[in-house]
């Protein structure tokens, strides 16, 4: 892969894993529009551990505390407030695991065309509106069924154009979830999602006989790992003051723009 192409797909994977916009689309759309090559099972690896490492650091001093509350809750009977939020995001990040890995080829063979990124881009972003329009004023406890649902969401953004986290935000904020909960709930169960695509693709690489560049690839890392943090960082910055109708509106107009191009 050409450097420059990969630097900018590295930093489109970094600016779009965490925003609710799809990064799935982002990075298939220019091959569509610029006629580049597929970007190979060697850069999706690298760009999803550099994402991986983007969303561990960033919370990695609340990850250290949900751990600590599991362990006393299973070692010395001492639930907490904590504990019981760990337990539900483990919930919600199950049933992406073995969706996941079920339905990978499927994904990448029948549903990567554009008319299917136009058609969710489009349905996805009003659905976030109209999640973000319902929320009440008082945030809800996060429960074992909520978790579920919201884990179940999750595997809708297997199909590109969805977007992981404005799938996983929608069904937060329809649960009943404060604006900046929902995006913290989408980022920490993004972790074992993340995590999984990373060891699938690097399994179906490890069959491949293709000897990666190392070089552009370690570069792709760092570029989609520091681009993927920065972003985090400004949606939480944001996100209670402004809502999520602008990345709503930037869908709707990336869908239109993708629906005139095809008729």
């Amino acid at each position: 892969m050409d450097p420059v192409h990969a630097l900018a797909l590295a930093l489109i994977q970094g600016i779009t894993e965490f925003l609710p916009i799809s990064s799935s689309a982002h990075l298939i759309l220019p091959g569509k529009l610029l006629g580049w090559p597929d970007q190979g099972l060697a850069f999706d690896t690298a760009v999803h551990l550099g994402s991986l490492t983007a969303v561990v650091v960033y919370f990695r001093h609340e990850l250290y505390r949900l751990a600590t509350a599991v362990l006393m809750h299973v070692q010395r009977r001492q639930p907490s407030a904590d504990s019981h939020l760990a337990f539900n995001l483990m919930l919600a990040s199950l049933p992406i695991i073995p969706v996941g890995y079920f339905a990978r080829f499927m994904v990448e063979t029948e549903l990567r065309g554009i008319e299917v990124i136009a058609f969710t881009t489009i349905v996805f972003g009003l659905a976030l509106w109209l999640a973000d329009y319902m929320r009440g004023d008082t945030a809800k406890p996060l429960t074992p069924a909520r978790s579920i649902a919201i884990g179940l969401a999750q595997c809708l953004a297997l199909v590109p154009g969805t977007s992981r986290s404005g799938v996983t935000i929608t069904m937060a904020l329809l649960m009943g979830q404060s604006r900046e909960h929902a995006a913290r709930i989408s980022f920490l169960i993004a972790i074992p999602a993340i995590a999984g695509a990373a060891a699938i693709k690097f399994w179906d690489l490890l069959r491949t006989p293709v000897t990666p560049d190392w070089f552009t690839l370690g570069i792709a890392t760092v570029v989609a790992g520091l681009s993927a943090y920065f972003c985090i960082v400004i949606l939480l910055n944001i996100v209670n003051k402004i809502g999520y109708f602008p990345f709503v509106i930037y869908r709707l107009g990336l869908g239109g723009l993708m629906l005139w191009m095809i008729y």
